[in-house]
């Protein structure tokens, strides 16, 4: 079959499209390089815990073809699994191994393969399409594993899942024609691993203010929010990175104001021991997963936004979380629990960062925020605001992208 000059393939074990509640980074992406006349095709599984159930892909075989909104997709048939056993790790492991099976004279040989990651198995499979076909192989790197596993997950050098991660991560960035990053600083730990000088390219996450179409958020979340509160928001993952265990921690130190209220909008692993553990305090409230475009309608009704990350050398090589973007979009303040890394809200001048890891440092940015006037909350919030417009629309991200491919 002759090589298209204009096909990629993203294979992404997590990409979503706007309906699936995580993942739309590539779908953004593929919009715009379709019209440069790119044909591109998302290749994800058929089953990730980040999605939201409701919208999960009906599939038909080992690959099933979806269209959404003009983006073309290939759902692989991939187990169900519980996010905290080793079913999860078999999953991501089946899709690797399928994915070499994809049909080219179905989908167009590839002349450019991104393989995205976590997880990182997949890089195996774009090294045996690169030596095939010929093509440019880009190794995107959102998560820096099996580092976020020695350093959150306290694991050592010599454990067996730390060995096993790091030999594909280390193949991956020797073999990859290009390693790109949402970490800014990421290069010198490429470097380091691959025992080379990698060809580094940083392309962060962003946001498509122009595709953004806000949708209410449900009326029984609505009516659920607390009135009359000064509401500390947190929409996104309930997971290890986001540091929310002092996030609650300073919730229970403010039980008895009660001018503050905090509430927590999504899923992830951690949230039952979190919410079982503040259940008594009558200050937070928990909430399902929204969808991406709702998003924007909810943080009307927060006054402040939390960003927390643990303190830990894993992030001197930069963050790039999308939740940041959304609540710099929204206007709002932010209360960063971090230490200064030249993230979004350092950069912006958006919000007020205090030390991470540190519950009455969260309480004491909680007091200084509402001890400010609404007019200074909103000029902090429009600085967010202007500055990632600017810096991060995604039609910028995804063109300068395109310098990449073959």
């Amino acid at each position: 079959m002759e090589e298209s000059k204009k096909t990629i393939w993203v294979i992404n074990y997590f990409a979503g499209t706007p309906n699936s509640g995580w993942g739309e980074r590539h779908f953004y992406f593929a919009k715009y390089w379709k019209q440069q006349g790119y044909a591109v095709k998302i290749i994800s599984s058929s089953y990730n815990h980040m999605f939201n159930e409701k919208t999960l892909p009906v599939t038909t075989g080992e690959f099933t073809d979806e269209t959404c909104e003009g983006i073309d997709f290939v759902w692989v048939k991939t187990p169900k699994y519980n996010p905290q056993s080793m079913k999860r790790f078999w999953a991501q492991l089946v899709f690797a191994w399928k994915v070499m099976k994809l049909p080219i004279e179905k989908y167009g040989k590839p002349a450019t393969i991104i393989v995205s990651s976590m997880p990182i198995f997949p890089i195996w499979s774009g090294i045996q399409m690169k030596q095939k076909w010929g093509a440019k192989l880009l190794f995107e790197i959102r998560d820096i594993w099996p580092l976020t596993l020695q350093l959150l997950g306290k694991k050592s050098a010599t454990h067996p899942a730390v060995k096993f991660i790091g030999w594909f991560e280390k193949i991956g960035y020797q073999k990859a024609d290009v390693v790109v990053s949402l970490l800014p600083n990421a290069h010198e730990h490429f470097n380091e691993v691959a025992q080379k000088k990698v060809v580094f390219a940083y392309i962060p996450n962003g946001i498509d203010a122009t595709e953004l179409k806000t949708v209410s958020i449900p009326a029984e979340l609505k009516n659920s929010l607390p009135k009359n509160k000064f509401i500390i928001g947190y929409a996104g993952t309930l997971g290890l990175a986001n540091a929310l265990e002092y996030l609650m921690d300073a919730a229970e130190i403010l039980k008895e104001d009660h001018r503050f209220h905090f509430v927590i909008v999504g899923d992830g692993y951690l949230k039952t021991s979190l919410s079982e553990k503040s259940k008594d305090w009558g200050n937070v409230s928990f909430f399902d997963k929204i969808k991406k475009n709702q998003v924007q309608d909810l943080l009307t009704h927060f006054d402040t936004c939390f960003v927390g990350r643990n303190d830990t050398p894993l992030f001197k090589h930069g963050v790039s979380a999308n939740k940041y973007f959304d609540y710099m979009l929204a206007e709002k303040p932010i209360l960063d629990s971090n230490n200064f890394i030249k993230d979004p809200v350092e950069l912006s001048g958006c919000g007020i960062i205090v030390k991470p890891d540190n519950a009455q440092a969260i309480v004491d940015g909680i007091l200084n925020i509402y001890a400010m006037t609404e007019e200074e909350r909103k000029e902090m919030g429009m600085k967010g605001s202007q500055y990632v417009l600017h810096n991060h629309s995604m039609q910028h991200l995804a063109l300068s992208y395109t310098n990449l491919f073959a």
